[in-house]
């Protein structure tokens, strides 16, 4: 089957599908499913703007919400991931995963599910290293930290991950894996984004955390975006036996969605011609998150994942194929997800505008009926209870008092990786601007440009087979003190600084950085994406 990856999309929902129709107009190629990297922007009204962690001026409505009211429908099946500039608190409804809109589903912070037999995971978000180890305790109205830390991957996410024996076809992630550079043409993206090297020789661009999952499912393929820059790389991973068979993945790096820009690439999969058209549960990931429930977590405590370090009692929880065959049983080997979106929000309304509407705490149907059907935790039901007792409230509130003491520190505990960026100018380094100019070159070595007139070819993609050595790998193992966290932390002072975001009680719905301010020029990549206070007063 033919499969579209896309890139950042932005909420450009409409040219995302109109590019796919022109090729289909042009060269009768018509994908049967289209997969997005993350920044996808399901932005279903003006509260919704306000949960994104972005400049004002870039908080733009876009066509989401046409395709939330059911006045336009997506033409081709569409998963994606989330990314870091999201509408996070209709994301949060879904933790599990869930319908957005009619033929459009999100992966949730992380998840598996299966199309025509293929087997597609992702992971939402973006490593930052002094918020892996917390809980997912955010909920809006979000302050100005947690309106970010909200996109942040967590370890329980990496961790359930780990706990899959069977082989993934495919696995999206929105920053790339740490390292991957090093198999694809690193002359030439550097040569195209050369403000990268320092990150790139210190091997410090990317997630260490994505790189460990990428040691662990060695999937087929590998889809991220985030830098907005195309790229292609090859790894050939490292075998554990004689008797196990080498295990290559293809990666590729997709550019965002912009006018005149090559953001789509399609792929031919081998899938299974028997399988049905629906989109499908998986159902060795769905034994995991039973098998995981207990872990689930809505504190901000840092907290380390269980291991085989004499401090646990269990520390594996990869399912066996009896509790497999459990799911089944229990889905009466139906696996199909159903087509159970529900509006939970009101529609952005151009005749009716609503600037001041505010963000509210929901929860969701889909997710409501998904715990119900599995016996797992409701996480936001789980962090609306917590609120209401007054245990996360008080603990919140207490270390925001903290930060407004020591904004220019971390009271986290030592990461779990190796996160030292000591060395280098960077400043909020995990923010990339929308407006970057540039990025317009194909790095795919050798590849077509996937552009209405030239029908992509992903298979001329990679030339270059690599190994990676053992020193490269990421392990729990490496923890070390991050010395980094002042730069983790700051940004760019009070003049860029967004608003606070007004705290408001709780509704159920049913159904200061500091940087230096002496720097006078930045490395684009690191430009803070947070917009002047005027930008917010204007807004």
């Amino acid at each position: 089957m033919k499969v579209a990856v896309a890139g950042c999309c932005h909420g450009a929902l409409d040219k995302m599908y109109e590019t796919l129709e022109l090729l289909q107009r042009r060269h009768n190629v018509r994908p049967d499913l289209l997969l997005c990297c993350g920044d996808f922007q399901a932005v279903r009204n003006e509260a919704d703007l306000r949960c994104m962690a972005v400049p004002a001026k870039y908080r733009h409505m876009q066509t989401f919400y046409r395709y939330y009211s059911g006045e336009k429908k997506a033409p081709v099946l569409t998963v994606f991931i989330g990314g870091n500039h999201e509408a996070s608190n209709h994301l949060q409804e879904l933790p599990y995963g869930g319908w957005v809109a009619p033929n459009i589903y999100y992966l949730g912070y992380a998840g598996v599910v299966r199309f025509r037999g293929v087997r597609i995971g992702g992971i939402s978000g973006i490593f930052k290293s002094h918020d892996y180890r917390k809980g997912h305790f955010e909920c809006p109205p979000y302050n100005q930290q947690t309106i970010r830390s909200a996109y942040h991957v967590r370890n329980i996410e990496v961790f359930k991950l780990k706990q899959l024996k069977r082989p993934i076809d495919i696995f999206m992630s929105h920053d790339w894996p740490r390292s991957i550079y090093h198999y694809g043409n690193k002359k030439q993206l550097l040569k195209m984004k050369s403000f990268f090297r320092q990150e790139v020789e210190s091997n410090t661009l990317g997630s260490p955390a994505a790189s460990e999952l990428l040691q662990h499912l060695k999937p087929t393929y590998w889809f991220s975006a985030h830098l907005h820059v195309k790229f292609a790389a090859f790894m050939q991973h490292q075998t554990n036996s004689k008797e196990e068979l080498p295990k290559a993945t293809k990666f590729l790096a997709l550019d965002k969605c912009l006018p005149h820009r090559d953001f789509l690439q399609i792929i031919d999969i081998e899938h299974d011609p028997s399988a049905g058209d629906s989109l499908e549960y998986d159902a060795e990931w769905i034994a995991v998150l039973k098998a995981t429930n207990s872990l689930v977590n809505v504190t901000q405590s840092s907290w380390n994942m269980p291991e085989k370090n004499g401090l646990h009692a269990k520390w594996d929880y990869s399912v066996t194929e009896e509790a497999i065959k459990e799911v089944l049983e229990e889905l009466n080997h139906n696996l199909k997800i159903p087509c159970n979106f529900t509006l939970t929000a009101a529609c952005y309304d151009p005749s009716k505008p609503q600037k001041h509407v505010e963000p509210v705490h929901t929860i969701n149907p889909q997710t409501t009926e998904f715990c119900a059907q599995f016996g797992l935790t409701d996480i936001n039901d789980r962090i609306q209870q917590a609120k209401e007792e007054g245990s996360v409230r008080g603990e919140y509130e207490e270390e925001e008092e903290e930060e407004e003491m020591d904004s220019t520190g971390s009271a986290e505990e030592p990461s779990e990786y190796n996160t030292d960026n000591s060395g280098l100018s960077s400043i909020n380094p995990d923010e990339i601007m929308l407006d970057e100019e540039g990025g317009d070159e194909d790095l795919s070595t050798c590849s077509v440009d996937p552009s209405p007139d030239h029908p992509p070819d992903f298979s001329a993609s990679f030339s270059d087979i690599r190994i990676m050595p053992d020193s490269m790998a990421v392990s729990s193992d490496d923890a070390m003190d991050s010395t980094n966290e002042e730069l983790e932390k700051s940004g760019v002072s009070k003049q860029v600084e967004e608003k606070s975001l007004n705290e408001r009680p709780l509704k159920r719905i049913g159904g200061n950085e500091n940087g230096n301010s002496g720097i006078k020029k930045i490395k684009r990549r690191n430009q803070a994406i947070y917009a002047a206070e005027d930008e917010d007063k204007t807004e």
